[in-house]
């Protein structure tokens, strides 16, 4: 089974960044969330992250929200999440889950660590997650062997920086700029001065989010990063295709195109 850091280590020995791919469970369907982050696995992502839908996702830009709202439409709950994390990881890509925390924190920590190693999860990403009150939930996850994974920003002062990347162990996601998720024009223009920064405070790989949804957005990102996050892109993919196959293809495309901006 894929680990974090193997995706990283092949990724390194092939001299290039890492592509990481988004999608929420249970959509567009709770099958057609799994054919869809398979597709993205197939045409060259080396990591997914599952997303776990939420009610009130703070972070998400309306592209994500919409699909978020769509996945809860479909009745999707943990134990679905927890079933396509462990149909996605058979591609053989390393596979997380991106979630706020009230819902690790209502299903109940423990049980959630456990519940997505079982699946063949290998870390979570938990946005909204500080690093004073993330002690308990590391060593949870520590037990369990799975990675923690959190946020730094453009506005992270240097000893913020260096708190987060104390809580990381898979790898740290550099927000490429202040605001919400979403396929944008161009990269924040902080983002590269960030990775640096962060670097300098860590020895795990740093992956930038946020913006990146072309080729050439990708290419420029893999040229100062270990690891490129695509979500809302994939999302509008799906979104605008007139049917299940057509959002396949698209996503596969598109997956494709970024697979080879990082390896550029």
């Amino acid at each position: 089974m894929t680990t974090l850091q193997t995706a990283f280590e092949k990724a390194r020995a092939d001299k290039r960044a890492a592509l990481v791919g988004y999608l929420p469970a249970g959509f567009p369907t709770k099958d057609g969330a799994v054919a869809a982050a398979t597709a993205m696995v197939e045409a060259g992502c080396d990591v997914i992250e599952i997303g776990l839908p939420y009610s009130d996702p703070l972070m998400d830009g309306p592209t994500i929200q919409d699909a978020v709202h769509r996945a809860l439409s479909n009745g999707t709950r943990i134990a679905d999440v927890m079933r396509t994390v462990e149909a996605v990881a058979r591609s053989g890509a390393a596979v997380l889950v991106m979630t706020y925390w009230n819902p690790i924190d209502r299903y109940g920590a423990e049980r959630f660590a456990r519940d997505l190693a079982n699946a063949g999860g290998r870390g979570t990403i938990t946005p909204d997650l500080t690093p004073e009150e993330a002690g308990p939930w590391c060593e949870l996850s520590a037990a369990a062997n799975i990675d923690t994974v959190f946020l730094v920003a453009p506005s992270s002062p240097d000893e913020r920086i260096q708190a987060v990347a104390d809580c990381c162990t898979g790898f740290v996601y550099a927000a490429s700029l202040m605001g919400v998720t979403g396929a944008r024009a161009s990269v924040g223009a902080a983002a590269e001065g960030l990775v640096a920064r962060t670097r300098a405070h860590t020895g795990l790989p740093v992956c930038v989010g946020l913006g990146v949804g072309t080729g050439a957005q990708a290419a420029e990102v893999a040229g100062y990063a270990d690891g490129v996050i695509v979500g809302s892109a994939f999302i509008r993919r799906l979104l605008d295709a007139p049917d299940e196959a057509s959002g396949l293809k698209a996503v596969r495309e598109l997956a494709a195109e970024l697979a080879a901006g990082v390896r550029g």
